[in-house]
């Protein structure tokens, strides 16, 4: 059994040798780091050391994680929510693929109303978090989805939400650089009046504040 730490490093050299930057050695952090949520409620936090899914049933993934993003929970608990999803989802391609479809017909839904913004971050969020987290050679449900496109959509149609900017400056550390720049600036700036915001940039990140993860300088020859 591999502890959290080495699964992510494990998959932080894929992410090397993918041509991402020298921080993807502590694991993709959208995958690898939790995000602090307060007592929100989320999915069952999945032990790394289980080799299974705990007795959690996958097949009502797509289920459970709806009821909680259509409450309308805010960006930081979407955020940790689909991340704990795809970890589950690494198990069972069938339900990977199924909350992707689902969330991908809940963004482009006429019904969509008030909800759009938020319904085209979860699919834009989920798709770069798979991207992540699927190996070279593995089929991802995600492919051809550009997440950072959606994610972007979704803050022109929501307006400001600091917490939307830091999820979209986690998405942007391989660039685009000026995106990335003005994607931080915005989180820590909104970061003032938001608590829980502050907390999670302020948090640690395998020895590195996550504000500093932020504003490292994107690697060169990276996502244009």
């Amino acid at each position: 059994m591999r502890s959290r730490t080495s699964v992510c490093a494990a998959i932080g050299s894929v992410a090397m040798l993918l041509g991402l930057a020298a921080s993807a050695y502590a694991g993709p952090p959208l995958i690898c780091h939790t995000f602090d949520i307060g007592q929100a409620k989320t999915l069952p936090l999945l032990n790394w050391n289980a080799n299974g899914t705990e007795g959690y049933d996958v097949k009502n993934l797509t289920r459970d994680t709806l009821a909680i993003l259509d409450f309308g929970a805010p960006v930081l608990v979407r955020m940790e929510t689909l991340r704990r999803a795809t970890i589950y989802a690494r198990h069972d391609p069938q339900a990977a693929k199924e909350l992707i479809t689902r969330l991908q017909a809940r963004a482009f839904s006429p019904e969509a109303g008030r909800s759009h913004a938020l319904a085209l971050f979860d699919l834009g969020y989920l798709a770069e978090t798979y991207k992540q987290w699927m190996g070279r050679g593995e089929p991802n449900p995600a492919a051809g989805l550009d997440g950072y496109i959606l994610v972007r959509k979704a803050l022109g149609l929501r307006g400001s939400d600091p917490q939307m900017e830091f999820a979209a400056a986690l998405i942007t550390l391989q660039g685009p650089a000026g995106d990335h720049a003005r994607h931080v600036q915005r989180a820590v700036e909104g970061a003032k009046s938001d608590p829980l915001l502050a907390q999670n940039l302020a948090s640690d990140f395998h020895g590195q504040k996550t504000a500093e993860l932020l504003a490292a300088p994107v690697p060169a020859g990276t996502r244009k």
